[in-house]
């Protein structure tokens, strides 16, 4: 079991894929939680995730866990595979619970009604890539791996 979650390659590949996965992610997560960059924090977003989306708390709690925490993970290198699986299915969700039905496109001119869906397929190409991969060179799977 401990190789099927840390066991990962010495490459370059899948260092750049999390960090910089994370680097995305993060902010997110971080607008979710603390309201930073914009966000509405952990109550307002509870709000809309529980009253105006009508998902239930443990949904909305776990989605800003995992885009704050998991984005560190991914960052560092942590558990890559396990937090890849969960943010696979947390971009499928936002895909069919959200954006599905805005088409394709993102909505860089605002002629849409809402984003489309070309982004959270691109997150999860690379989350299924590190999925296969791990979290490759300078991550601390590598370390508990050996």
């Amino acid at each position: 079991m401990k190789n099927l979650i840390y066991n990962t390659n010495n490459s370059y590949a899948p260092f750049i894929l999390r960090v910089l996965f994370a680097i995305v992610l993060l902010p997110h997560g971080a607008q979710k939680l603390f309201g930073l960059f914009g966000g509405f924090g952990f109550t307002g977003t509870m709000g809309f995730f529980t009253h105006t989306m009508g998902l239930p708390w443990i949904i909305g709690f776990l989605v800003i866990m995992l885009e704050f925490f998991g984005a560190i993970a991914l960052l560092v290198g942590y558990v890559t595979r396990p937090v890849s699986i969960a943010l696979t299915i947390l971009m499928l969700g936002i895909v069919f619970s959200s954006h599905l039905q805005n088409g394709f496109w993102m909505n860089w001119f605002g002629r849409q009604k809402g984003e489309g869906y070309e982004y959270f397929i691109l997150y999860v190409a690379g989350t299924l890539s590190l999925l296969i991969s791990g979290g490759g060179k300078w991550s601390v799977d590598s370390t508990l791996s050996k």
